[in-house]
């Protein structure tokens, strides 16, 4: 096992013995172009400037003997052979890249758990290759041929080699498309996914303290983006709040407990708006400040139903959070996706 360190940043990350370059920091959530992941093509070029490495075997038209004198190397085959790799990789150039989405992606429903009265916890897997994603992207579920359209659900896990993904669905009224899926979805049904989506995602290079707020089943990518930031070593304190109406809303509360016991640096709180019995009520605007007064050096992370974004979001500026570091994902029922520039794309 090896630590590669990011110049400037002094971001650190573990790379498991066998690992290249490339998957290791992949694994932690950075995003360094790529194409061929074979060393043919050269997208992958850094300055090594500390430590020893295997390169492998590579194309001099993707490396060039001169660029290897002059300390560049591949990271889609470098595998560290000593205690420490120093790569020139800094803050701006580590935030993540979108992988382009694909359209009708087959996977089938392997589990079903009814979370709250409202909402399901859908399972899939791919039946070809896995997805790519960042964690709190979302992807597209439906069934068009048929009449009922795509709806837009956030992926709820973290990237895992099955491909696997958690989808939460919450039956709305009158919503075809979910009353479609509580209906239909069954394990070992089929389904096509077009996906992912979005730009609700961290930046795996920043390391400061995090407030996550999120209603119902806004939960879903919140989920997606702290575990992954607790997987990967993320030392900075990170603080989750879950707005529910009453205690049979409460969802994953088994998972937040397991967190807060393997990860110090994590705290949770749930605030019920309809029961009077619960500890701590309230929406989560009003019983912000009690929790944390001062939000000035946090990234801020909101997911919910619009007003519900709405209103955290001013009071988060309220308690001092900069504008540009509040990331939030509002949930319409009529939202369509666009499809990301080509300068946000990974080659």
């Amino acid at each position: 096992m090896s630590n590669i360190r990011l110049y400037p940043s002094g971001q650190e990350v573990t790379c498991e013995s066998g690992d290249t370059v490339l998957s290791a920091l992949e694994k932690a959530g950075y995003a360094i172009p790529n194409n061929c992941r074979a060393g043919a093509c050269g997208e992958c070029k850094i300055k090594v400037l500390k430590g020893e490495y295997d390169q492998g075997f590579i194309m001099d038209m993707a490396l060039s003997q001169e660029e290897r004198a002059e300390g560049y190397g591949l990271m889609c085959m470098a595998k560290p052979t000593g205690e420490e790799l120093e790569i020139e990789w800094g803050t701006d150039d580590a935030q993540p890249k979108l992988f382009p989405p694909k359209e009708n992606i087959y996977f089938q429903v392997v589990d079903r758990v009814q979370r709250t009265p409202r909402i399901i916890e859908l399972r899939l897997r791919p039946l070809g290759a896995p997805m790519r994603f960042w964690p709190g992207q979302f992807v597209m579920v439906g069934d068009e041929r048929n009449g009922i359209p795509m709806r837009s659900y956030s992926i709820a896990n973290i990237p895992n080699a099955d491909g696997e993904i958690c989808l939460m669905i919450t039956k709305v009224d009158e919503g075809m498309t979910s009353g479609w899926i509580h209906e239909n979805l069954q394990p070992g049904t089929r389904v096509m996914i077009n996906g992912p989506y979005g730009t609700f995602i961290g930046d795996p290079s920043v390391d400061k303290p995090v407030m996550c707020m999120a209603a119902g089943s806004g939960l879903a990518p919140i989920l997606s983006l702290t575990g992954a930031a607790l997987a990967r070593g993320y030392k900075a304190p990170v603080t989750l709040i879950f707005s529910a109406q009453h205690q049979e809303d409460m969802m994953y509360r088994g998972l937040l407990e397991f967190w807060a016991s393997k990860y110090r640096n994590f705290k949770w709180y749930c605030t019920y708006t309809q029961d009077d019995s619960a500890e701590l009520r309230g929406r989560i605007p009003t019983i912000l400040k009690d929790i944390s007064q001062d939000l000035s050096e946090h990234g801020v992370y909101i997911a919910g139903g619009p007003g519900f974004v709405e209103d955290c979001s001013a009071k988060a500026m309220a308690l001092g959070a900069d504008k540009d570091q509040i990331h939030t994902e509002g949930f319409f029922d009529q939202f369509v996706p666009e499809r990301p520039p080509k300068e946000r794309l990974m080659g």
